[in-house]
């Protein structure tokens, strides 16, 4: 088995549990648009992520205050904050998307793995704008129908793809948002060439590109910005920086026209 496939082992366990429980009362929606507020922006802008571990690197920063964390994002630019709330193999929580809702008034993205309406059901309750698909985890026929739901419930959607077969997949959709993993779900493999690749594929003008994973230098973010990316989203990067403030400062590059 690949992680992912690990990963969506544990999801499904999930949801069945999920499904069991009483809905949330708590209700922290916050309407904050991200492709409308971005789409003008002339320099890079940041999607920054709060992430305590991953399966390949295990603890990032397994202590972090995810308030005082979003709170520092939102200071230092960033146009809308990642959220990780898969708690076996990244220690996350959507407690930590309803906390950080509470004290930033930028979009936030429920990072997760969804396979089912009740994770995006559960993701705008506790607060988020946006939520993730990824296009290795869900068949054409999942995709579009938790695509359209999410819609449905006015959320934004990252369409993720990592090759081409996804890119095609999910190009059918015409979507506003469709983020370039550069790393490999299957073997963990990072390779930044994967924007370039894919974003060659990507005709519409309107479509914003979001690269993901391996960014980590001023240069490299120069890099996926003269492959097309407007956006990218970074994780361990900014968890692990000595100086916040000055990492995201240096990542706000410009931008292809």
């Amino acid at each position: 088995m690949t992680i992912l496939d690990k990963i969506i082992t544990e999801k499904k366990k999930e949801v069945i549990n999920l499904k069991k429980q009483d809905s949330p009362t708590v209700n922290n929606i916050k309407n904050i648009p991200f492709y409308e507020t971005v789409k003008g922006k002339q320099t890079m802008s940041l999607i920054a992520e709060i992430k305590r571990a991953s399966p390949s690197k295990g603890n990032i920063n397994a202590s972090v205050d995810p308030v005082r964390q979003a709170m520092l994002y939102e200071k230092n630019g960033a146009s809308a904050i990642s959220v990780l709330t898969d708690f076996p193999f990244f220690k996350g929580s959507m407690d930590d998307l309803r906390a950080v809702r509470e004290v930033v008034d930028i979009p936030l993205l429920c990072k997760d793995f969804m396979i089912d309406k009740i994770q995006i059901n559960i993701a705008k309750q506790a607060g988020a704008n946006i939520i993730l698909l990824i296009a290795a985890a869900l068949s054409d026929e999942k995709f579009q129908e938790l695509y359209e739901h999410a819609k449905g419930l006015d959320l934004e959607v990252l369409c993720e793809v990592h090759n081409e077969e996804e890119m095609e997949r999910v190009l059918k959709l015409e979507p506003e948002l469709i983020g370039i993993n550069n790393r490999n779900l299957k073997t963990f493999h990072v390779d930044l060439a994967t924007t370039e690749r894919l974003a060659n594929m990507v005709t519409d003008p309107n479509t914003m590109l979001i690269s993901e994973s391996g960014i980590a230098t001023k240069e490299d973010v120069e890099v996926v910005a003269q492959y097309g990316a407007k956006v990218i989203l970074v994780g361990e990067t900014f968890m692990v920086s000595p100086n916040v403030n000055e990492t995201m400062q240096s990542f706000q590059v410009p931008i292809k026209s």
